[in-house]
């Protein structure tokens, strides 16, 4: 199995494994990970996620020794379904996520390298805490070719401009400690300590109101581009979406009542 999935309570722990290959992304991986997210997603019993790697690595980025021919030219793929794509070389569209609508939030537990499609994988994740050990890059330029799924994008929308350019740029890694220093992390810890540190942080957020977790989660991607005034417009809908929910007036009784609140999602 290349793509584990376990779950300890309302948190599903997806783990990739393959550890030989530094849990690089080839396409049946790929298509066991989307599965996993997808029953991630569908299961209501499932608040939060963990994404991890299994070994040294977190993930190295795509199996060049697997991806280096194409069954069809780009012109051919481009216009193909993701399934047909993927399998005549557009594998790359296999890692773009933002097709599942995945508004449930994950955790990425970086235990090591995070490199190329491994650092885009987990820049898609809403919260990423590493290991003293983990290395993050985008490495293409130096095989002359360009980060293929957005990471170019979106890592100038999770750190300052400086500090994307230069990893963008460059292609040389940058360490655990320059990688929090830059906001790239939240969190640093060693090794042994970083799967329990991701499960508690994503319990933690199992204990909030599940749909005002997915509806902050949905502001923070659909509001970012607006101007102030049209952010408070599409936040307004969402909080009066909210306001009658069984979950909020719970939330409510909870507090007036100093116990502890039972949400349901509805």
């Amino acid at each position: 199995m290349t793509v584990r999935f376990e779950i300890q309570g309302p948190v599903a722990i997806i783990t990739l494994a393959r550890p030989e290959s530094l849990n690089a992304l080839d396409l049946d991986s790929l298509k066991l990970l989307r599965k996993h997210l997808s029953e991630f997603r569908d299961r209501d019993d499932l608040r939060a996620a963990v994404l991890t790697g299994e070994g040294k690595a977190f993930c190295a980025g795509a199996d060049l020794k697997k991806t280096q021919s194409s069954a069809a030219t780009y012109p051919e793929a481009m216009f193909k379904s993701l399934d047909i794509a993927s399998e005549t070389g557009m594998y790359a569209r296999m890692i773009d996520l933002t097709d599942l609508g995945l508004w449930k939030p994950i955790v990425a537990a970086i235990n090591g390298h995070c490199l190329g499609g491994g650092l885009e994988l987990a820049l898609q994740c809403d919260l990423r805490v590493a290991c003293s050990q983990a290395r993050f890059g985008l490495p293409e330029p130096r095989v002359a070719s360009i980060p293929g799924v957005s990471g170019v994008h979106r890592l100038m929308r999770a750190v300052p401009t400086a500090h994307a350019m230069k990893l963008a740029l460059t292609g040389k890694p940058v360490d655990a400690g320059g990688a929090l220093a830059m906001g790239l992390v939240s969190d640093v810890y060693e090794p042994e300590a970083l799967l329990g540190h991701a499960i508690e942080l994503a319990a933690l957020i199992c204990e909030n109101g599940p749909l005002a977790v997915q509806a902050v989660k949905k502001l923070s991607r659909q509001t970012a581009h607006l101007s102030d005034a049209d952010a408070q417009q599409v936040t307004e809908l969402y909080w009066g979406a909210l306001r009658d929910t069984q979950d909020r007036l719970e939330g409510r009784a909870a507090f007036a009542a100093k116990r502890p609140p039972l949400y349901t999602g509805r």
